[in-house]
């Protein structure tokens, strides 16, 4: 008799079964797609070319790319310096109020994202809510007009990744053991020495993990930039939604989302480096000679 599966085997084929349908498939069938050939409006030629690859170098798809990036990096950056000082100072508030504040971040996840950036729309729009307020305290004469720009974007995308790093910080935060921040402090450092031989570098996990859900996200979160942006702010987000509706590109849309994917699997990668770097110091949390 052929011996029977065992339970922990079972347990996890529907997992592995739902992973190969819905994640590994999908990905070897975008592969196979950008280097098919595009035949008609709708149709897809089993012809193997490269030119859907070639075409990313274009310089209005690579400006694209470019714009992209310099987006994601300023979100990241502008999110780590909201977020990180939130999350750790919340870290330290009393249980009470620490869960007080985090319910207020958890609030607006109750109404949908579209509905928020519809509000940034009436906060930003020629004579809405901040142009009366500038007018009103006499800073401006006249409507800015920060709809549908840039800046107007890159507080979108802020907005709605800044929980992300708070959280993240907080999960490396709480753990931390502030023994050892009261022991630096004893050898004689400062306030502000303290935090960057000590805090810092034990939660610089949290931070981490921050940076990698903020960057990836604010690179095809398209919709942020259709609603704030208009057609002024184009990303590759808005790009491979244009390919897929509007031309019905499906070969370059699937090359664009590969170069994508393999843009993001890079920073993971390197996200990863670093955190296990971080693992193998210590932290960097060891207290350095000649405090005193």
């Amino acid at each position: 008799m052929k011996p029977a599966l065992k339970p922990h085997i079972l347990a996890t084929l529907p997992m592995y079964l739902f992973t190969l349908a819905f994640i590994v498939g999908p990905l070897i069938y975008m592969l196979v797609l950008s280097f098919l050939q595009r035949e008609g409006n709708w149709g897809v030629s089993a012809v193997f070319t490269l030119r859907n690859y070639a075409r990313i170098g274009i310089p209005e798809y690579l400006a694209t790319f470019i714009q992209s990036l310099q987006l994601a990096f300023l979100t990241t950056a502008l999110v780590a310096l909201i977020g990180y000082p939130f999350g750790y100072f919340m870290a330290r508030l009393p249980p009470r109020w620490r869960n007080r504040v985090m319910m207020l971040i958890i609030i607006p996840f109750w109404t949908s994202s579209l509905m928020r950036l519809y509000g940034w729309m009436i906060v930003f729009r020629a004579n809405g809510v901040l142009d009366s307020a500038l007018m009103g305290l006499g800073l401006t004469g006249e409507p800015l007009r920060l709809l549908y720009t840039y800046p107007a974007v890159a507080v979108g995308m802020v907005y709605a990744l800044t929980p992300f790093m708070i959280y993240s910080v907080f999960s490396s935060a709480e753990k931390l053991d502030w023994e050892l921040v009261e022991a630096a402090r004893d050898l004689g450092a400062s306030s502000l020495r303290a935090f960057l031989t000590v805090s810092l570098p034990l939660t610089m996990p949290g931070l981490f993990s921050g940076v990698v859900l903020s960057f990836i996200p604010s690179i095809g979160l398209f919709f942020i930039a259709d609603i704030l942006g208009g057609n002024k702010v184009v990303l590759v987000g808005n790009l491979i939604h244009e390919q897929i509706l509007k031309v019905h590109d499906w070969p370059f849309a699937a090359a664009l989302s590969v170069v994508l994917m393999l843009m993001t699997g890079l920073f993971i990668w390197l996200y990863g480096r670093l955190t296990r770097r971080v693992g193998n110091t210590g932290g960097g949390a060891a207290i350095p000679e000649g405090l005193v």
